[in-house]
């Protein structure tokens, strides 16, 4: 029964972004394959665009030049007048939105893939940023399921306050992939082989929904963001303690109160406090140190997504 699935429009144009951070070598490198050889992602029917987002920060190999392209498409940068006296990154960002937006307009693309690497032991990681879309969770879940037994997480980071103005998300359906761990400025052969995956099993729905494959209901297990954490500091607002080991490199595992968290320089431990389990990501990520995070906490749960097919079949 066709009636019970929601009816979509179909897909017609995705950008694929590598170098928003241009120290986050996997998209800068497979962007830069694809542009001279772009056989792998083309599907029938579509136009994929592979894209430099921030070529300046590429060539320098920096996560930027002057601000984080990554956090400045709100409606405040995106309308400031153009003048050379504007941050690099807030002029760079007007022109991606004058290229690819405005979200929902007539020549906008539908689906952005955002690409990124981080120092933390995260794995393969989809961000989504709208836990009512059905569209991207029924996409998650085919990533997700094709990719099995890898583990592929997600990572929610709907929050009235902690969600930022991402470049991806002039797109109708923005997606953040994340790879890692790499360190900044390297190249893993291992990060590399899962990123590429990751983009050929979501380019492959996309082309299964186009054709009129129909995608029942289904459900995804996702980790929200719910508090990002700063580093123990001294009255100097200098670092006091550091990652501690039983929480480096644990990623997505659960973190119960009373678990150690920080450890200071004369060995003492810094517990988790509070009465609830959460999940740690991002942790001692180190472009987020500038930022003082030291980890974000997420808590687990369960999405549902209702079934799709194109409206046009």
């Amino acid at each position: 029964m066709t009636s019970c699935h929601l009816a979509e429009a179909p897909i017609k144009k995705v950008a694929i972004f590598g170098g928003t951070h241009g120290n986050e070598l996997t998209g800068v490198f497979l962007v830069k394959h694809w542009l001279e050889n772009g056989a792998e992602i083309q599907r029938t029917g579509l136009e994929v665009k592979p894209f430099i987002t921030n070529p300046s920060a590429v060539k320098k190999c920096t996560r930027y030049i002057d601000c984080d392209l990554n956090r400045i498409f709100d409606l405040e940068n995106l309308g400031k007048k153009m003048s050379e006296d504007l941050p690099y990154e807030v002029r760079r960002a007007q022109e991606i939105y004058h290229l690819f937006g405005p979200k929902g307009g007539e020549d906008s693309y539908d689906i952005i893939f955002d690409l990124h690497n981080t120092t933390s032991n995260m794995g393969c990681t989809l961000i989504l940023e709208d836990s009512r879309n059905n569209f991207l969770i029924q996409m998650f879940h085919y990533i997700k399921t094709s990719l099995a037994p890898l583990p592929c997480y997600v990572y929610l980071i709907e929050h009235p306050s902690l969600k930022y103005a991402t470049t991806r998300s002039i797109a109708k359906y923005p997606v953040g992939i994340e790879v890692g761990p790499q360190p900044q400025g390297v190249l893993r052969a291992d990060i590399l082989d899962q990123m590429r995956k990751m983009i050929k099993h979501a380019l492959d729905f996309i082309h299964h929904f186009n054709e009129g494959k129909e995608f029942p209901p289904c459900a995804i297990e996702v980790y929200k963001i719910i508090e990002k954490v700063d580093y123990p500091r001294d009255a100097n607002g200098e670092i006091a303690a550091v990652i501690h080991p039983n929480l480096q490199d644990q990623d997505w595992k659960p973190l119960h109160p009373g678990d150690p968290m920080f450890l200071t320089l004369d060995g003492k431990t810094m517990p988790l406090g509070g009465d609830r389990t959460v999940y740690p990501v991002f942790v001692n990520e180190a472009a987020y140190y500038e930022k003082k995070e030291a980890f974000a906490k997420t808590t687990k749960l369960t999405l549902n997504a209702k079934g799709i097919r194109c409206s046009v079949h």
